[in-house]
């Protein structure tokens, strides 16, 4: 015999399906993402012997620590900066402008494969491609009788060596994150601005820049966090020639001949706080932006 659901009744409740099509992602959130988390915030305030002690977090304030926090702010900072400028000069130009069309779907392929290669692979390219006796290098040095090295001051293992380094990852993640937002600009707001007499410039000085504006801040903030906890490419170019703290940490915990795990434990809690505010930028610009793309 069929139910019959009497008046009042609640109805019978059903297994939401759809939500557990997520649980997979809330799994691996949990094992890879939060738990790591909850773990190093604990060995932060941990001692060798397992006692609680603020003397990791008070070793982060001592010279060599901030000094290391800086130059990793300097060239996440340098790097997103550059990287979303180009990128968006080069997203602008494949959508908006006169290039032909299927140079689209060329450098939108290219970004999403370049913005992935990082790490060791990238670093011996960038060292066969501008190191000391790199396939460029020799070629200038053949060519126009010039050092890029000891005449031009160039350095690959330097601040502006590893900055250019990221470059490669930096510009093409901007072109792929920027270009739903380009896209979202209506070509009737052009129509009606040149309707009014506006030009060109007048468009995109009052119009087509602060609508873009939070996007590209929301982008930035995305670029900057993802330099700043880039380790690989960093270790495999420069090693410890150049004082970033990712670098830092990998000794702390690894490397160093007088490691202190409770000390990497707090120079990675202050780079979760950093990417941290960035990605919180992020998610607030974005969501701003989003208002104008609807």
């Amino acid at each position: 015999m069929s139910s019959i659901d009497l008046p009042g009744s609640k109805p019978p409740r059903r297994i939401p399906w759809d939500s557990l099509a997520v649980l997979p992602f809330v799994i691996f959130a949990v094992m890879f993402l939060f738990l790591p988390t909850l773990s190093l915030m604990g060995a932060a305030f941990t001692d060798r012997a397992g006692n609680f002690t603020l003397d990791n977090i008070a070793g982060l304030f001592t010279d060599q620590i901030m000094a290391a926090y800086w130059i990793s702010i300097r060239i996440s900072g340098a790097s997103a900066i550059l990287g979303a400028l180009i990128g968006l000069a080069i997203t602008l130009a494949i959508i908006r402008g006169k290039l032909p069309q299927g140079l689209r779907s060329a450098v939108m392929t290219f970004s999403g494969v370049a913005s992935n290669f990082a790490g060791v692979p990238l670093a011996f390219a960038f060292i066969a491609t501008l190191g000391r006796l790199g396939l460029v290098t020799i070629v200038i040095r053949t060519l126009f009788d010039f050092d890029i090295y000891r005449q031009g001051g160039f350095n690959l293992f330097s601040f502006w060596g590893l900055t250019l380094t990221y470059l490669y990852f930096q510009i093409p993640l901007m072109v792929l994150t920027i270009a739903p937002a380009v896209d979202g600009l209506k070509k009737e707001w052009n129509e009606a601005a040149q309707t009014l007499g506006a030009n060109a410039w007048q468009f995109w000085r009052y119009i087509g820049f602060p609508i873009l504006w939070p996007s590209v801040l929301g982008t930035l903030s995305l670029l900057f966090a993802n330099a700043f906890g880039a380790i690989a490419t960093a270790w495999a170019l420069t090693g410890s020639n150049l004082n970033i703290v990712t670098v830092l940490l990998y000794n702390q915990i690894r490397g160093d001949a007088l490691q202190n795990p409770g000390l990497g434990a707090a120079l990675a809690l202050g780079m979760i706080v950093i990417t941290s505010l960035a990605n919180v930028i992020y998610l607030v610009v974005a969501a701003r932006a989003e208002r104008w793309m609807k």
